[in-house]
């Protein structure tokens, strides 16, 4: 970033002089206003595992993935309700989750999308019905080592992370179009 404040994340930019007028032309909104855009993006990650021995270490090493990944210091998620069968007590330390918006969201997606997407292996796709009615997407990895900023030296375990991407979007077409045009790799039709 520059000093003078006139620096935008790139796929900001690019949402704003091709995405967006593009948008408007193929729905035929009537104002600005309407067309879709990303509101925010929140990333979770579960850590059942911190419930048994070592679970602070474990803990502490989920948000430091995390921190690392998403630019800022998750929220530790605990849980809500007592459940015998999983040895899960309420208050326990259950995962974390991060919610990005601005110039944070905007840099965690284009490097979701061009470094840490291609980067998985055998990649076919983002799932195309992931949608959930409303323009919102759910992406699930599985690895958090795709990530360009974690090092594979530090890592102690594999772990996934949960990616939902809220949109204004009204409705699931809105919604993956600008998903599409901002660069998401879907899965081709078979």
């Amino acid at each position: 970033m520059s000093n003078n404040g006139t620096d935008q994340p790139r796929l900001k930019q690019r949402f704003r002089d091709e995405i967006s007028p593009r948008l408007f032309e193929e729905f035929g909104y009537e104002n600005v206003m309407q067309v879709p855009r990303v509101a925010k993006v929140v990333v979770n990650s579960g850590v059942g595992e911190a419930l048994g021995q070592g679970g602070a270490a474990i803990l502490e090493n989920c948000v430091a993935d995390m921190t690392s990944i998403c630019g800022q210091k998750p929220v530790i998620n605990k849980a809500k309700k007592s459940i015998a069968n999983f040895k899960l007590r309420e208050g326990n330390n259950v995962g974390v989750s991060c919610t990005l918006r601005g110039a944070r969201m905007w840099e965690f997606l284009d490097r979701t999308i061009n470094a840490a997407l291609p980067r998985v292996r055998d990649f076919q796709g983002v799932s195309r019905t992931a949608f959930d009615g409303r323009g919102n997407y759910s992406l699930g990895i599985r690895e958090q080592i795709i990530y360009p900023e974690i090092d594979y030296g530090n890592v102690d375990k594999v772990r996934g992370l949960q990616v939902n991407i809220i949109t204004t979007a009204r409705t699931d077409a809105e919604g993956r179009r600008l998903l599409e045009l901002l660069g998401f790799p879907f899965e081709r039709n078979q």
